[in-house]
């Protein structure tokens, strides 16, 4: 019998915006016991690479094991119907975003991490303030992206 004492599971909500869709985009993720952080990028981008980097952000940031939350098919399809082995098998051939999925499972490669999705937009405290916090992350952007236009 191992002597190890496991670590609990945090759970930690991603999210990611982007405004408009290309455009400015943020990312965000935040726990239970309220450790958070957000981003955004001015260059144009999409919501579902921003759902990505939230993703690899909190990886980044966290350790131990975890659960990932997030409003995103996207991202919790992509691990629990298995869309990766078939991404895989045709070698990423006609994947959006392949080198960020490709990073993603790198970095998820050591680590015990769960996906769950939970329904956006409907009253979930923390998934309302991990978009709450994308979307100010993504509109900060937009502000940098019309100040270096204007």
């Amino acid at each position: 019998m191992s002597s190890a004492i496991l670590s609990p599971r945090l759970t930690v909500y991603t999210d990611g915006a982007s405004l408009p869709n290309p455009g400015p985009g943020g990312w965000s993720w935040i726990t239970e016991d309220g450790r958070h952080d957000a981003g955004g990028d001015p260059r144009i981008t999409t919501n579902n690479r921003m759902e990505l980097r939230a993703v690899m952000e909190a990886l980044l940031a966290l350790d131990g094991p975890l659960e990932i939350v997030s409003d995103s098919k996207y991202v919790t399809d992509a691990f629990n119907a298995d869309w990766i082995s078939g991404w895989q098998r045709r070698q990423w051939h006609g994947v959006k975003n392949a080198h960020q999925w490709q990073a993603l499972l790198y970095a998820l490669s050591a680590r015990d991490v769960t996906f769950t999705w939970v329904k956006g937009h409907n009253g979930d405290p923390l998934n309302e303030a991990a978009d709450r916090l994308a979307n100010e992350a993504a509109s900060a952007a937009a502000d940098v992206a019309a100040h270096r236009v204007a």
